[in-house]
Formats: C-alpha cells, sequence, structure tokens
C-alpha cells in the first residue's frame, strides 16, 4: 500500500506520465523508497482501476501521445487518510547488511573488497543527492511548507547515507583496515 499512496503523493504536486514517476522514483523518492518500472505502472493502473487516479491522454506532437495520471478526489482522501495515520514500522531489508551478519566465515580481504564496493555506491549515491541539494533552493516553511518537507526528505536521504559510511569505516577500523578517505 505504501508504494500507491507514495505514488498518489507524486500525483497530487502535479501530473504525471508512467515515465515521469519512474524519474520520480530514480531522483527525488531515490533515498527514501524504490521502485521498478513494472511497480510502477501495475500500481498505476490499480490507482486508476480503484477511482483513486484518473487518465488523460495529451497528443503527442512529432511523438507518441502521452498518458497522464491526475489524482482523484477519492485518491486525495486516500492519501490524507494515509498521511495522517500512524506510520507503518517496516524492518529495514539490505543484502549488504545482512552479507555482513553472516560474513564471519570470509577472509579480511573478501570482507574489505565488499564493504569497499558498499562504500563507492554509497558515496555516489550520497554525492548525487549532494548535487541535488546544492540545486535545490531551501524553502522557507512558512511560505511553502511542502517544498521545504520535501527539502528536509532530501537532507535525511544525504545524513543517511554520510551514516552509514560512518559505519562502513567502522567496519574497516575493527578489520584493522585503513579508513576510507
Amino acid at each position: 500500500m505504501t508504494l500507491s499512496r507514495i505514488i498518489l503523493g507524486f500525483l497530487a504536486v502535479r501530473p504525471m506520465t508512467g515515465y515521469d514517476l519512474m524519474r520520480a522514483f530514480s531522483t527525488s523518492a531515490a533515498y527514501f523508497w524504490r521502485a521498478d518500472k513494472a511497480q510502477i505502472y501495475r500500481t498505476l493502473a490499480k490507482l486508476v482501476d480503484e477511482g483513486l487516479a484518473r487518465t488523460e491522454v495529451v497528443p503527442g506532437t512529432n511523438a507518441p501521445d502521452r498518458v497522464v495520471h491526475h489524482v482523484t478526489d477519492r485518491g486525495r482522501e486516500a492519501l490524507h487518510a494515509w498521511l495522517v495515520a500512524r506510520p507503518e514500522s517496516q524492518a529495514p531489508r539490505d543484502s549488504f547488511v545482512a552479507r555482513m551478519f553472516f560474513a564471519g566465515e570470509l577472509g579480511d580481504d573478501e570482507i574489505s573488497s565488499l564493504i569497499d564496493a558498499r562504500a563507492t555506491d554509497a558515496t555516489t549515491a550520497r554525492d548525487a543527492l549532494a548535487a541535488v541539494r546544492a540545486e535545490t533552493p531551501r524553502p522557507d516553511p512558512r511560505s511553502d511548507r511542502a517544498g521545504w518537507l520535501r527539502s528536509m526528505t532530501l537532507d535525511q536521504g544525504i545524513r543517511e547515507h554520510d551514516e552509514h559510511l560512518e559505519w562502513l569505516d567502522a567496519l574497516r577500523t575493527g578489520l584493522g583496515a585503513k579508513e576510507s578517505p
């Protein structure tokens, strides 16, 4: 249900095509939720079937027609109900952390290699978010609360990557390896 409500949230910000939503999940939402193309399109179809979203075909000029999705009044009500409900506790799912849990059987070089690869990925992701942060104005919460909240979630994504990189350094230190630069 969370994916459907996140999609409704994006549609409440502005009408979007499936492609627009895929881009939103790979950029704006990448630090707090992941969804692939099939999940997005399947969920969009379900939202339309449930009357929570509607479609509009926009004729393309020198391009294929675009199917733009809009949130309906019922969709806004469902989004509101989700937003004010007590947040569900979701167990984190991270295959890297699971590997570290069981990695006692590996040699130091093997573990270090896994840590280095993860650190590279986390640094790349953090730096991508930092680049967005550098180009994104920080709205005043009194005049643009929605924009400010989105901005704050971006900051949280950066913090999570920084904290993860610190944890990776602690793993390296525990193994007697050099910390990352």
